[in-house]
C-alpha cells in the first residue's frame, strides 16, 4: 500500500523576509561599506584610489594598536576572571523562593537598568577626592587615590566600574541555572550524604555550564568592546591608561578621520572577537566534555 506524500508548503519562508530586510539594512550593507573603505583611499567626497591591503599592513605595524590590545585583553581577562565566580557567589546566596527572591532579583537587576553613560558619570563623581564616596573614603585613609592622575587607579576604577555594572548579570543567568535543577538532585545528595561544596562541584556546576558559558561569551564580547564607561569616566586617560580598542578605533575614525585604516581596523576588530570567542567556546566545550567523560564509562 503507497503512502500519500504530504506536499510542503514553502510559503512560511515569507515570514522570515522582513527579518532579512532588516539585517541586510542593518548589518551587511554596512559592513559591505566598511570593506569598501578598507580597500579605499578617499581623498574626497567623490574621489577615492584603490590601495589594496595597504591599509590593513599599516594598522597592523601601529604600535599604538598593539598597547591597546594587550591592554584589552588584560581588562577582558580579568572581568572575566572576577564578574563570573563573584555572579555565581551571589546567585547562591540568593533565596529560592519567596517574596524576598522577588525583591532580590529586582535589587540585583536596578545596575543593569542603569544607561552607560550614566554610570560613567556615577562613577566619575564617585571616585573624586572632593565630594566622592569612595574617593573621599580613601584619602580619608591616607590613600592618595586619583583616577584623573594615576594609570593604575584609573585601570583600576574602570575595571571595578564594570565589575559593579555588569556582574548582576552572571548573577542572573546563573541563577536561573540553579532553579532549573530537579530537586531530586538535591534529595540524592542529601541521602548519600553529600557536603554542600560536593552539591556544588558534582550538580550545580555542571548544571550550569550552559548558562555560565552564555555568560562568558557574553562579558568577553562586551568587555572587549567597552567604550561609554571609560569614555566618560576617564576620556582614556591619564595618557592611554584606559585607552581601549574601541576608543583606538574611534580616535582613527572621528579624531583624525582616517577613515581608510578605521575601516580596516574595524574588520580586524571584528576578527579578533570572532577569533577569541570560538577560543573560549571550544575550550569550554572540551572542559564540558572532559568532566562527562568518566561519569558515562
Amino acid at each position: 500500500m503507497s503512502q500519500t506524500v504530504k506536499p510542503v508548503n514553502q510559503k512560511a519562508w515569507w515570514l522570515i523576509l522582513p527579518v532579512c530586510i532588516c539585517v541586510a539594512f542593518s548589518a551587511i550593507i554596512p559592513l559591505m561599506t566598511v570593506v569598501n573603505y578598507s580597500v579605499q583611499d578617499v581623498i574626497s567626497p567623490t574621489r577615492s584610489v584603490f590601495v589594496g591591503t595597504e591599509w590593513f599592513a599599516s594598522v597592523m605595524q601601529d604600535s599604538a594598536l598593539h598597547e591597546a590590545l594587550v591592554r584589552q585583553l588584560g581588562f577582558s581577562l580579568s572581568v572575566l576572571a572576577i564578574e563570573i565566580p563573584l555572579g555565581i557567589l551571589l546567585a547562591l546566596c540568593m533565596p529560592a523562593t519567596g517574596w524576598r527572591a522577588s525583591a532580590v532579583l529586582v535589587l540585583v537587576a536596578l545596575s543593569l537598568l542603569i544607561p552607560w553613560n550614566v554610570v560613567g558619570t556615577i562613577w566619575q563623581i564617585f571616585g573624586r577626592a572632593d565630594i566622592g564616596l569612595m574617593g573621599r573614603t580613601l584619602h580619608m585613609l591616607g590613600v592618595d587615590y586619583s583616577y584623573a592622575a594615576n594609570p593604575t587607579h584609573a585601570w583600576l576604577t574602570v575595571l571595578l566600574m564594570d565589575v559593579w555594572h555588569w556582574t548582576p548579570l552572571v548573577a542572573l543567568l546563573a541563577y536561573a541555572g540553579l532553579r532549573s535543577i530537579p530537586d531530586a538532585y538535591y534529595q540524592a545528595a542529601s541521602i548519600d550524604g553529600a557536603s554542600r561544596f560536593a552539591v556544588f562541584r558534582y550538580i550545580q556546576l555542571p548544571k550550569m555550564r550552559g548558562v555560565l558559558m552564555i555568560a562568558v561569551l557574553l562579558r568577553f564580547m562586551d568587555s572587549f568592546m567597552i567604550y561609554t564607561e571609560p569614555f566618560v569616566l576617564t576620556g582614556g586617560g591619564p595618557g592611554n591608561a584606559t585607552t581601549f580598542l574601541s576608543q583606538y578605533l574611534t580616535q582613527k575614525a572621528v579624531g583624525q578621520f582616517d577613515l581608510g585604516p578605521a575601516a580596516a581596523f574595524s574588520l580586524i576588530y571584528f576578527l579578533i572577537i570572532l577569533l577569541f570567542c570560538f577560543i573560549l567556546y571550544s575550550w569550554m566545550q572540551r572542559v564540558g566534555t572532559q568532566d562527562k567523560g568518566p561519569a558515562h564509562e
